[in-house]
């Protein structure tokens, strides 16, 4: 970046859904942050993972998610000019690259209905790490799409998707995602993604008690063998919409509880440092993980935080820069890629975003105290992804 005479601040954080008088991130010649393949944050945490949303529609309404009665036919949706375009999103990806980012997601809403989404799958598998590496780059869906999208998806470049699924009893399932959509079709959705080379995948289950815990066990059963992992996620706070409660919660350690009374499990190392899932695999007779039987994961971001190992940003669909998915406000990049600044200024800004982050709300929400309505309010997963 050139020298400049006076300092340049460029204003950044923006609440979600409006705007409010934001501090700055100063981007003053003397505090320019090159992008150097390793940024950290104030707890040790690098930055390796980042969840691009690429639009905040989607065809389902989930009840812990985009429920309906919220998001009905008169929802303020995005305008199309206000989403960053797959050139924008590819330049900011490039500056998170150059930070060390090696895994990129995309996610939603509903990703694949965003138009076109193969053209940005083509742009991004162009990226490599510092190491000169294609990036880990996969991307998160219901499955609605899947049997129409998973060859273009595959021959764009897509690495492996993970589909979400909350229940294999078709009546239970049309409940959860409030839009009678059949269970059949995601099924059908999953088995296209792997004749088109679209894995290893996984399937997410969110689990919320007296709903669809009756599900875990079929559902088990159905994948155990197949070689998809299955992942059993607990019911989260996201958002303001989604009417959360602790009483709603089932908590990983009883998922395996129930698990375990079925088909005995072992416990397995990490895949990757900053993994959100704790890893099971079916054991055999003498105890050991049986490999052909496969493994399953789950996340437990309410009743056992991960915090401490967090590697993850979210770019949001209209390009806020989230630091959590429990986040209250978010850093406006697109400010910046429809401005003036230069790649440096860029990367520079998302050193000096990334390198204040102190956030770790799952480990401090048990101290918290109940919301009085008076605090900010955090984003909707919808809007930033999973």
């Amino acid at each position: 970046m050139s020298e400049r005479s006076t300092p340049r601040v460029i204003p950044l954080v923006v609440q979600a859904g409006k705007a409010s008088p934001p501090p700055s991130i100063p981007l003053a010649p003397g505090e320019h942050i090159a992008a150097q393949g390793l940024l950290t944050d104030t707890l040790g945490r690098d930055l390796r993972d980042l969840r691009i949303s690429v639009t905040d529609r989607c065809n389902f309404r989930c009840n812990y998610c985009m429920p309906k009665e919220i998001f009905d036919k008169d929802h303020p949706y995005l305008p199309h000019a206000a989403l960053l375009s797959f050139e924008e999103i590819t330049r900011i990806a490039q500056q998170f690259v150059a930070h060390g980012v090696q895994k990129i997601r995309l996610t939603g809403g509903e990703p694949l209905l965003r138009k076109n989404i193969e053209v940005l799958i083509e742009k991004l598998t162009t990226l490599r790490t510092t190491e000169g590496k294609p990036l880990d780059l996969t991307l998160t869906t219901n499955g609605s799409l899947l049997v129409r999208k998973a060859r273009d998806l595959k021959a764009a470049g897509l690495q492996r998707v993970t589909v979400s699924l909350d229940g294999l009893d078709d009546a239970t399932f049309r409940r959860m995602n409030d839009v009678d959509f059949p269970v059949a079709d995601v099924l059908d959705g999953i088995r296209a993604a792997r004749e088109a080379g679209l894995g290893p995948i996984k399937v997410n289950m969110v689990v919320k008690r007296g709903t669809n815990d009756q599900e875990i066990i079929p559902m088990l059963r159905h994948f155990k063998g197949s070689g998809i992992v299955l992942r059993f996620i607990e019911y989260m706070d996201v958002g303001a919409t989604n009417g959360w409660r602790m009483n709603d919660v089932l908590p990983s350690a009883e998922v395996i509880q129930r698990i375990q009374a079925e088909m005995p499990l072992v416990a397995l190392e990490p895949a990757a440092p900053g993994e959100t899932a704790q890893r099971w695999g079916f054991a055999d007779a003498a105890g050991a993980h049986d490999v052909q039987a496969g493994e399953i994961g789950v996340i437990s971001s309410v009743t056992q935080a991960f915090c401490g190992d967090c590697n993850r940003a979210r770019l949001s669909t209209e390009g806020q820069l989230y630091l959590c998915l429990f986040a209250n406000q978010g850093y406006d990049l697109r400010s910046l890629v429809r401005g003036t600044a230069s790649d440096a200024d860029l990367a520079s800004a998302i050193g000096h975003i990334w390198g204040a982050r102190a956030d770790r709300y799952s480990e401090l929400r048990g101290a918290m105290t109940a919301d009085t309505g008076t605090g900010g309010r955090r984003v909707e997963m919808s809007y930033i992804g999973g």
